[in-house]
């Protein structure tokens, strides 16, 4: 059978590994405890399912156009006006099947054989990925020991004259780290300085906690706009992931581009998922407050368990729903009598003896790591933390 090297290369997402490992434990019957998967546990906001509703009464099941419905990417500009004062024009906007295939067609957009894209680690999964499917070479900065937040020469020093795009995300996942507004600041005047497209991946700027605040780089830097892709979704701070939803802005040239791409690729985005996405954006304001307050409380609680834990330590989440947690300490150690060689190892013995699900942080360019989801309840945390605290005193 003849297959490409480019698929031949290309590594499956940890993520989803994990969730389906577990999920095959549980269709046979085990008490399994999953903190793998990126998704929220809360239903989607009822406005999601009123305005999906009234779209299949109304026959709204036929192709749309395909950088999205005009009420959407009103919407969405409207969005981006009223919380960070950018005015953004629809023909901006692309509505992709999830903000994940917004980002590949941000990449092929710009991505030519050879050109670099400068990422940090640790880093979201398909990243590499992506940037490998479009033959482009992601070149790495190491975020780790400055608390994952990355040092502004580092960045710089990355650059090189084949490099055309800084890929950043933040909130972090996986770390839940938020940029400051110096760090963005920064960054923004890297891309600008050096002529880079800044694709800026912003999917969970709406769960951010306590005191701290997600600045766009626009905000700081609007002349910046004509270099800069924002990607983001309903999937996380709307509970809608399974509707798949998400979008990307950029300047109208590069837009348009974008459009065509997708008309080759995915015609459009569900139409109804899209009126879904509508409904969500106008009317759930409470009801997406009330997730982050319980997204909150859940972070509080997982922290407080985690640190009574032997062996790790971890960043304290300021944005996202996970918990970023060093094992390296547990490298070389002994787990009834089997030794435990690398995070991977920790991961499925974990998982073989106590029941729990976590990804190890060698899917995220930082291996001795797992990330931890807290979108479970606080029943679901109290009990696998309980499992883990078990594991981890076993070690010898």
């Amino acid at each position: 059978m003849k297959l490409s090297q480019r698929i031949l290369g290309m590594k499956p997402s940890a993520t989803l590994a994990v969730d389906a490992k577990a999920k095959e434990l549980k269709s046979q019957g085990k008490n399994v405890i999953s903190f793998g998967s990126g998704e929220p546990d809360f239903v989607s906001p009822p406005s999601a399912f009123k305005y999906a509703a009234e779209a299949m009464e109304k026959g709204k099941t036929h192709y749309t156009s395909t950088p999205g419905v005009p009420e959407l990417r009103q919407e969405i500009c409207a969005y981006y006006q009223k919380e960070f004062g950018l005015k953004f024009d629809p023909g901006q906007v692309v509505v992709g099947p999830g903000a994940k295939p917004c980002i590949y067609e941000a990449l092929a957009a710009i991505v030519d054989p050879g050109d670099e894209i400068v990422l940090l680690a640790p880093a979201w999964v398909s990243y590499i990925e992506q940037i490998h499917l479009v033959d482009g070479k992601p070149m790495i900065v190491e975020t780790e020991d400055s608390g994952f937040i990355p040092r502004l020469d580092r960045v710089e020093a990355a650059i090189t004259d084949r490099t055309i795009a800084l890929l950043l995300n933040s909130p972090s996942n996986p770390t839940g780290v938020l940029f400051d507004e110096k760090t963005v600041r920064g960054l923004a005047e890297i891309a600008q300085k050096h002529d880079l497209w800044l694709i800026w991946d912003e999917i969970y700027e709406k769960l951010v906690y306590g005191q701290n605040k997600h600045v766009n780089p626009l905000q700081l830097m609007p002349e910046l706009a004509s270099r800069t892709i924002i990607i983001n979704g309903v999937s996380k701070a709307y509970a809608m992931t399974g509707w798949r939803i998400g979008y990307s802005i950029a300047p109208l040239e590069l837009s348009s581009k974008i459009n065509s791409f997708q008309s080759h690729l995915t015609s459009n985005a569900c139409s109804i998922a899209q009126w879904a996405a509508v409904g969500a954006m106008r009317e759930s304001r409470e009801d997406v407050l009330r997730m982050k307050a319980a997204f909150s409380d859940r972070r509080d609680l997982i922290c407080g368990l985690l640190r009574k834990m032997p062996h790790i330590s971890f960043p304290e989440p300021e944005g996202a729903f996970y918990v970023f947690v060093n094992i390296k300490n547990c490298i070389g150690m002994s787990f009834e009598g089997q030794k435990i060689k690398d995070d991977i190892g920790f991961c499925n013995m974990l998982l073989d003896s106590e029941l729990v699900a976590v990804v190890p942080g060698s899917a995220f360019l930082a291996p001795g790591y797992l990330r931890i989801s807290y979108a479970s309840s606080p029943e679901q945390i109290t009990e696998g933390m309980r499992r883990l605290h078990c594991f981890l005193d076993k070690l010898k």
